[in-house]
């Protein structure tokens, strides 16, 4: 068990003091947000009208893929998917498509999906939890392809997931719904042999090759695309026919990186991140956010550019997978409390990059985490202290900034900037940033 270290050995290196950080102050950014009215009713009139499901028979069971990230209006847009196709005379079924997430385990995948809200009682079919998978073809470079063995036993499988730009690569097919059969259909042995052969060969290569294999090999009659806007509400869905996933997928995935929310500043000295979560990104938090990719064969991208990174805390519906700590530079002892390495671990291996599990300086308080990034930082006068703080990487729409960003956004028309303030503490953690952003002069 790794020990809290001392903080009176650690405050020896730095004379560091809490009045001398900068003031801060609250921004709300606004970003391009198309927003779709009804997401039930536009997902039900895709499915409505989706001719691929035309040539089934009667009863037909039609299984449809689920995933474990936070989106969301994901439960309503599988719910309305089940229920327009048990409108038009099938047996819908819902299972896990996830990889290695819930600790590759069933009971695990199904504990993952009902923390998202979607459970039988909540979409009105079955669930069906299995990792039993089966080989159906093999690659150009010589690795099995594995299918589900329950997609497989189905007349039918929609893939549904949203379009977005990757946490581990940049191409023009990057997450959505060929990632969903590789990695969804695949289950944890699809997964593994996947991000194998990209690390020997490229991402987008390993996904494109397996997504058509299996768009051939297995009952994929298409798929449900959704696009996200910045307020994380639907922007987009469509039903997409297979044999046009491969063309219209990139095309998606032109808006979806148009609409991906980033922080309206490139260059920080520390990011504080309060929270990392599989239910925030695959990777804990964004990489293309936070700007760091640590992916062996990837390059980072080139901006934006944050020196340091503090986590904070890893979230409750990620059941102790505190993949994305290797990310940072400091994390909060509290987080690493609770942290369950099996988990971690497997999702690591599975997606083929250790690195971003590695354990970075463990502090066992804010107030000293504050101080041992200000010492790595090499900014001599702390009132010029470029820092950010915000919830997650998929909430940055409303953060808090240092006195000297504070400065630069005051002019941009898309950002809202508050008053500046001091950094507050309830002893040596800092408060909530609800409270902080919420906080008048009055209060100082």
């Amino acid at each position: 068990m790794l020990e809290s270290p001392d903080p009176d050995s650690l405050r020896a290196i730095n004379d560091v003091s809490v009045d001398e950080y900068p003031r801060f102050a609250p921004i709300d950014v606004e970003y391009d947000q198309p927003e779709l009215d009804d997401v039930a009713a536009a997902t039900e009139a895709e499915i409505a009208a989706f001719d691929p499901l035309s040539d089934l028979e009667p009863a037909a069971e039609v299984g449809i893929t689920a995933g474990s990230r936070g989106i969301h209006d994901m439960p309503t847009i599988l719910r309305a998917t089940v229920e327009t196709l048990q409108a038009r005379g099938f047996e819908p079924f819902i299972f896990p498509g996830m990889g290695s997430h819930g600790g590759a385990t069933a009971a695990g995948q199904r504990e993952m999906l009902a923390s998202l809200g979607i459970t039988e009682e909540t979409m009105g079919c079955e669930i069906r939890s299995s990792m039993a998978v089966e080989p159906v073809s093999t690659t150009t470079d010589g690795r099995t392809v594995y299918a589900a063995s329950d997609a497989l036993a189905a007349d039918a499988v929609l893939l549904v997931n949203r379009v977005k730009p990757h946490t581990d690569f940049a191409g023009d097919i990057e997450s959505g719904l060929c990632k969903m059969a590789v990695v969804g259909l695949g289950k944890q042995r699809g997964a593994e042999t996947m991000h194998k052969s990209a690390l020997a060969r490229s991402y987008e290569a390993a996904i494109t090759e397996r997504a058509g294999i299996l768009f051939e090999e297995t009952p994929v009659v298409g798929g449900v695309a959704m696009l996200e806007n910045a307020r994380d509400r639907a922007a987009h869905v469509e039903a997409i026919a297979v044999d046009d996933i491969l063309d219209r997928e990139p095309e998606l995935q032109v808006r979806a990186k148009e609409l991906l929310p980033m922080l309206p500043v490139d260059d920080l000295d520390i990011l504080i991140v309060d929270e990392i979560g599989k239910n925030v990104s695959g990777t804990g938090m964004d990489t293309n956010v936070v700007g760091r990719m640590r992916m062996i064969g990837e390059d980072d991208p080139v901006t934006p550019e944050y020196r340091r990174i503090y986590v904070r805390s890893i979230t409750e519906e990620s059941h102790g997978n505190g993949i994305g700590v290797g990310l940072a530079d400091v994390v909060r002892q509290a987080a690493v409390e609770g942290i369950d390495p099996t988990d971690m671990y497997v999702n690591a291996l599975t997606g083929g990059e250790p690195s971003r599990v590695h354990l970075p300086l463990v502090a066992p308080s804010d107030e000293l985490a504050l101080e041992l990034l200000v010492a790595a930082t090499g900014v001599k006068d702390l009132s010029d202290l470029r820092v950010a703080r915000i919830r997650n990487t998929m909430a940055v729409d409303e953060a808090l900034v240092s006195a000297p960003v504070a400065e630069e956004l005051a002019n941009e028309p898309n950002v809202t900037v508050g008053d500046l303030r001091p950094l507050s503490f309830d002893g040596e953690t800092l408060v909530s940033l609800d409270r902080e952003r919420s906080r008048t002069a009055a209060d100082d």
